[in-house]
């Protein structure tokens, strides 16, 4: 073969072989384009909520806080003046609305003050029945798979209180349930972070429901001076009398292990003498107000005020605020007034 003929051959084989190889891997060697991001829809990333009682995060100071920042929200609500379910909403609403509070599916127990059997609401011994007829609406509307109300009446059965006070009626129109606590469902309960109360019969369900919300009247107590939010929790256990051995204690002791999600404290209409159970409409006053709080120490701290008396005049709130269970220093948090 000559020169020329040779020089042809090992040209010819140079043009095949780099079509086999050397289009397809030079091209992966080289460096890609960035892909153009497809069109889109656009969008502000919405804040999330902070878990129901727990405090704000403080906002960063970086340019992307605003993506991240959680709103701070107050730490009670007061709203004033109106129809008792307009003051529960708004109250609420202010906090961040029932949503922060009840997420879908979530099993919410109710626990107002339905004491007595012989009283209808007027006399303020009982929790108004339209703020607890809201309560459960809300809870429905914020997506609530159920929503259960119930008390442990000292005074007469538990259906002749349910229906004396007016509760049975709203809290079915709203489409929730009255249930009587059966003696088989308290069950003896540690209480590990208690100073005095260290076991007690607590009923189950209590302990076990997504979110419980105590709705408590604001009235006038004998031993107590004012039952409240946290006074309100006596009616989840079974040996009551034993409660009143170190009173305030012991309610702190029992609100560490029962930690309401939320606290609306019904001050519509507030009996000011002869509590728990009154009798006599000149005891009662009528303010149009309605407190929330997921602190209920703050919740109980502010009520006080309603009757003249400063947080620190009550043991339980005390004893609440020294063991770290919410805050009593009104003069410091947050409060909205609606």
């Amino acid at each position: 073969m000559s020169s020329l003929d040779r020089r042809e051959f090992l040209r010819y084989c140079a043009l095949g072989l780099g079509a086999l190889i050397g289009g397809p891997v030079l091209a992966a060697c080289r460096p890609r384009p960035s892909p153009t991001p497809a069109p889109g829809p656009s969008f502000t990333p919405i804040p999330a909520s902070p878990t129901p009682g727990s405090p704000a995060t403080t906002p960063s100071s970086t340019p992307s806080a605003s993506l991240t920042t959680v709103p701070e929200y107050p730490h009670l609500a007061v709203a004033r003046g109106g129809e008792p379910e307009d003051l529960v909403r708004r109250a609420v609403d202010a906090l961040g609305g029932m949503g922060r509070f009840v997420r879908p599916g979530n099993d919410v127990i109710i626990k107002p003050n339905i004491c007595v059997a012989y009283h209808t609401y007027e006399y303020a011994a009982t929790t108004n029945p339209w703020v607890v007829g809201a309560l459960v609406r809300m809870c429905y509307e914020a997506g609530a798979r159920q929503v259960r109300v119930m008390d442990y009446p000292f005074g007469g059965t538990p259906e002749e209180a349910y229906a004396q006070s007016g509760i049975a009626e709203q809290v079915r129109a709203a489409g929730g349930e009255m249930e009587v606590m059966a003696r088989f469902k308290f069950v003896e309960t540690e209480i590990p972070e208690g100073l005095d109360l260290r076991q007690c019969a607590i009923y189950e369900d209590i302990l076990k429901a997504d979110v419980v919300i105590n709705v408590p009247i604001a009235k006038h107590h004998s031993l107590a001076r004012l039952t409240l939010g946290m006074k309100n929790l006596m009616g989840t256990i079974w040996d009551r009398p034993a409660m009143h051995r170190n009173l305030g204690q012991r309610l702190a002791d029992l609100t560490s292990r029962i930690r309401p999600t939320l606290t609306v404290v019904d001050a519509v209409r507030i009996l000011t003498a002869h509590g728990p159970t009154g009798g006599n409409l000149d005891d009662v006053r009528k303010l149009d107000t309605v407190i929330a709080s997921p602190d209920i120490v703050a919740a109980d701290a502010f009520a006080a005020t309603l009757f003249g008396l400063r947080p620190e005049d009550l043991s339980y709130v005390r004893a609440g605020a020294t063991m770290g269970l919410g805050r009593s220093d009104l003069e410091n948090l947050r409060i909205a007034e609606v």
